[in-house]
């Protein structure tokens, strides 16, 4: 078995290539090595980066004792828990799925759009007029909200508020340069004492975790509970085959990943919307007459799908193998983790003409393929939150461009920056509100 060829530079080179620069190192190990590629970034075994389609197909839909995507993950155990449904392979994972899938169906997501849109108009009015602000930090606001108000199920103001404290401390440690270099070394987050990088983060994660479990056992004892459509309540009342609930820990798991998973990244991908709007006038006037009931053609659909294509808030997925496995006309051998490369796959010309532009027109008459449309990850792991988050966007979309005026603070592109598993618009998605 031979692994494709790659950059032969230091692992401590590349990892901080891939940290600091991630397109730039993905595009420039592409042209030069093509669609397959060995890097080293100081994860334990090879690591093969994938662009071609094709192979990707054939790591989504192989056998998942081999291709095992939780242990890839396991250095997240710290942040996300052991239980988290990211980071169990097999029967644990199925498990876990099929408690999961049914309060993210489409009927139950419905319900939650009341819910986005009031966060969303609330959030509106507290923005600041006619001066240069970050969208990014004020999506993410939203967001927020949205998960502990449709997630959580919390409505009472002042619990709201505790409860957003403390979690946003989880997740400013979680996005910081310390959760990414964590998530690569987990030994640099070792508890030495309260005073270290490492406690610290500890008992960020545990004071986070008090307020949950609190919530979680709060809930469970409430005697509406049957009659709450949250995503909590919900979860707290699912069954598996054998007639068993979740636990209390598995439950805490769920919901920091559901918090985790989707709090930063469909800001980030919101973010992004609106930083590729701004300097398109035209695209933005079409999106905003739609939002504003002058026509309804699915372009704030399309805008969203081609956000999603051009700007994946996560470049890539993993799978770890337990054995040996063959894809694209390559053997690998155990122990490799193959990364199908989104960012990559969504750049390649001969799918996406012109692939660097934002045209959103390119999804006005024709839906993405399964597996060159990839921003959700796909087979069994597909993520669980993709039709919530989709939901989500066109609606928070929607409700900014049908009543606020916004325009770029300038006319230059924002470039990319990683904020821990994102890639983030470099200057927070600047912008001034008329």
């Amino acid at each position: 078995m031979t692994l494709p060829p790659g950059p032969r530079g230091p692992a401590i080179a590349q990892a901080l290539s891939w940290t600091l620069r991630s397109e730039r190192f993905m595009r420039r190990c592409h042209r030069r090595y093509g669609d397959f590629f060995t890097v080293r970034i100081l994860s334990d075994g090879p690591a093969v980066f994938i662009a071609d389609p094709a192979a990707i197909r054939e790591i989504f839909t192989g056998d998942a004792a081999i291709l095992c995507a939780g242990a890839a993950r396991a250095s997240m155990a710290p942040m996300f828990g052991p239980r988290s449904i990211l980071l169990l392979d097999g029967r644990h994972h199925m498990r876990q799925r099929k408690l999961m899938l049914p309060p993210f169906h489409g009927e139950r997501m419905a319900r939650y759009g009341d819910v986005i849109r009031d966060t969303t108009e609330r959030a509106l009015a507290s923005w600041p007029r006619g001066r240069p602000f970050k969208l990014q930090p004020r999506l993410q606001d939203v967001t927020l909200e949205v998960i502990m108000r449709a997630v959580f199920g919390i409505e009472k103001p002042a619990r709201l508020a505790e409860v957003r404290t403390r979690l946003l401390r989880m997740l400013e440690t979680s996005a910081s340069s310390l959760g990414e270099l964590a998530a690569i070394q987990p030994w640099l987050i070792r508890d030495l004492g309260r005073f270290s990088p490492g406690g610290q983060f500890r008992r960020t994660v545990a004071d986070a975790d008090a307020v949950l479990l609190e919530e979680i056992r709060t809930r469970r004892g409430d005697a509406s509970l049957a009659e709450r459509d949250d995503v909590l309540s919900l979860l707290l009342q699912a069954r598996d085959e054998h007639g068993e609930p979740m636990t209390d820990d598995e439950l805490r798991d769920q919901l920091v990943t559901l918090l985790l998973a989707g709090h930063e990244t469909t800001a980030t991908a919101l973010a992004w919307g609106f930083e590729r709007l701004l300097r398109r006038p035209d695209a933005l006037e079409r999106a905003v007459a739609e939002a504003r009931g002058e026509h309804e053609d699915g372009y704030i659909d399309a805008v969203v799908t081609e956000i999603l294509r051009l700007r994946p808030p996560i470049p890539l997925t993993d799978r770890r193998l337990a054995a040996p496995f063959e894809a694209g006309g390559w053997t690998f051998p155990a122990g490799t983790t193959l990364f199908p490369a989104i960012w990559l796959v969504h750049r390649r010309p001969d799918l996406y003409p012109e692939p660097d532009r934002f045209l959103p027109e390119r999804f006005l008459d024709s839906t993405p393929e399964t597996y060159t449309w990839l921003p959700f990850g796909g087979g069994v792991r597909r993520c669980l939150g993709a039709a919530f988050a989709t939901f989500e966007m066109k609606l928070v979309l929607r409700t900014i461009l049908a009543t606020a005026t916004l325009r770029a603070t300038d006319a230059r592109p924002e470039p990319s920056r990683r904020r821990a598993i994102v890639l983030a618009p470099g200057r927070g998605a600047r912008a001034v509100l008329a």
